[in-house]
């Protein structure tokens, strides 16, 4: 139950190419945007579809795969864990990111959809 406590599974598309990046100490990490969407039936009886974005980092063999499989487009499936990072702005306000760290990716759809 320990791993329950802080997990997210989602399967979307990436709104764009992963954003490759190195640390100054040498670790590789990708990121990327992943769009969920929600269909559902309002009280008139209209279709909506509500698309939620959500900021995704991987780190090491998982950035390399994002790197070399993923498109803008591409369906994934990933499992992960909620990182929240707080900052300072250049205007001295505080800001919040909130992320998740990917654990697992699997690629869905066809070769061709990517």
């Amino acid at each position: 139950m320990y791993s329950l406590r802080n997990k997210v599974q989602l399967i979307g598309n990436l709104g764009k190419l992963p954003e490759v990046k190195t640390t100054d100490s040498g670790k590789r990490l990708v990121k990327f945007s992943l769009a969920t969407n929600e269909i559902y039936t309002n009280a008139k009886g209209e279709k909506v579809k509500e698309t939620q974005w959500h900021n995704l980092v991987a780190w090491g063999k998982l950035a390399d795969i994002a790197e070399k499989y993923l498109n803008k487009g591409s369906e994934v499936a990933v499992d992960g864990k909620l990182i929240t990072k707080d900052y300072t702005d250049k205007d001295g306000k505080k800001k919040y990111v909130t992320e998740i760290q990917v654990n697992e990716l699997l690629l869905l759809g066809s070769k061709n959809s990517a």
